[in-house]
Parts: structure tokens; C-alpha cells; sequence
């Protein structure tokens, strides 16, 4: 992505985020999938490969789960876990293969602090989950996952560790703020978290030779 396209992404994001406190309602889960759309139509011309097309169809579930939740958070938040389940799944297959843990301590000792962090979460907010309890396991589980291929992957660079972690803090943040005790501006940490996430991840897999 060149600078215009950075630019413009940050200020379709910016302005979702932003959009609440403008008071602006209508539509607005089509003000909040517009920036994935541009790292979709961006990265267009780049699918060199399969792998390629994978991760593309997990940007296109993340936009299905952010329509799903941004529709009806309560209602639809089963759905809209489902979606960005399914999107993690694409992300995973697209980072494979894996270099061999056992050779590089960095990436053991990340990895262990990645299932501790979990581990720690799933503490905190389990009381809350009730009738979730299931489905958010499994979600949590998923996504862990998909950090720590970031962390794996044979294509790993600074920009997917990035995104694995940034997407980690988003959904620790909406997990913590629903099911454990409210966060003080807590849409708009989840959505610059979230949004930073999907940003890096494509850097990490488009242009991963370059930067």
C-alpha cells in the first residue's frame, strides 16, 4: 500500500471510529467495513498466490462479522464470532508452513507467553461468559492460534507479529469490556486496535519482501 492508500484507510477508519460522537447511526456498518474493503480492493492485483486468495477470504469474513456485529452486538454476536472464527481459519492456513519451534527460543518463549496471556484472560472474564462459554473458548483458542502462527510462520515478519498482537488486544479489550467489567472508551480502543490489526497482517502478507 503507498502513502495515499494508508491515508485514505486511516480516515475511513478514523471516521467510523469518530462517527458515535457525530451522532451518525444510519449505515453505519457500511462506514465500518469500508476501510477492509480498501485493503481488499488494494490488494487485488497483488494475489500472486493461493495463499493469497486464502488470506483475502478472511479480510471478506472479517467484513461479514463486523456488518453482523455492528447490526445487533446482542442478537447477532454468536454470528459475528462465527465469522471472524472462520476468518482466523483463513488467516492461519495462509501463514503455513511453520518453522520449527524447537530451533528458535524466541519464538518458544513468545509462544508460552502467549498461552499464559490466554490462560489469564480466559480467568478473568470465564464467570461472565454463561451460555458462551463454548463458543467463546473456542473463538479464544483460534485466535491464539493465529498470533502464534504470526509468530511461526515461515513468511513471519514485524508487520504480521504486529497484527497477530494487535488483533489479541482488540478482542481482549471487547472480551474484558463485555463479559468481565466496562473500559473506559472502550469502542474506540477495540476499533484502532482492530483496525491497526487488519492493516498489519496485510502489510505482513502482500508486502513482506519490501518492508
Amino acid at each position: 500500500m503507498n502513502k495515499l492508500q494508508t491515508t485514505v484507510f486511516i480516515i475511513l477508519a478514523t471516521f467510523f471510529i469518530v462517527s458515535p460522537l457525530m451522532g451518525i447511526v444510519s449505515l453505519s456498518w457500511l462506514i465500518k467495513i469500508l476501510p477492509i474493503f480498501l485493503l481488499i480492493w488494494v490488494n487485488l492485483k497483488s494475489i500472486s498466490a493461493s495463499k493469497h486468495k486464502i488470506f483475502m477470504a478472511g479480510l471478506v469474513c472479517s467484513a461479514i462479522g463486523d456488518t453482523l456485529l455492528d447490526i445487533d452486538r446482542t442478537q447477532f454476536f454468536v454470528f459475528g464470532l462465527g465469522a471472524f472464527l472462520v476468518a482466523h481459519l483463513f488467516y492461519i492456513i495462509s501463514l503455513t508452513p511453520l518453522q520449527n519451534i524447537l530451533k528458535s527460543k524466541v519464538s518458544l518463549s513468545l509462544v508460552i507467553a502467549y498461552l499464559v496471556y490466554a490462560l489469564v484472560m480466559f480467568s478473568f472474564i470465564q464467570p461472565g461468559l454463561s451460555t458462551l462459554l463454548i463458543p467463546v473458548s473456542i473463538y479464544m483458542s483460534v485466535l491464539m492460534l493465529m498470533g502464534i502462527f504470526t509468530l511461526l510462520s515461515k513468511q513471519s515478519n514485524l508487520w504480521l507479529v504486529m497484527g497477530g498482537i494487535s488483533f489479541i488486544i482488540s478482542d481482549s479489550l471487547l472480551g474484558f469490556d463485555k463479559f468481565y467489567s466496562p473500559i473506559p472508551l472502550a469502542g474506540i480502543l477495540i476499533m484502532i486496535s482492530y483496525y491497526f490489526a487488519q492493516y498489519a497482517l496485510v502489510k505482513g502478507i502482500f508486502y513482506r519482501k519490501t518492508n
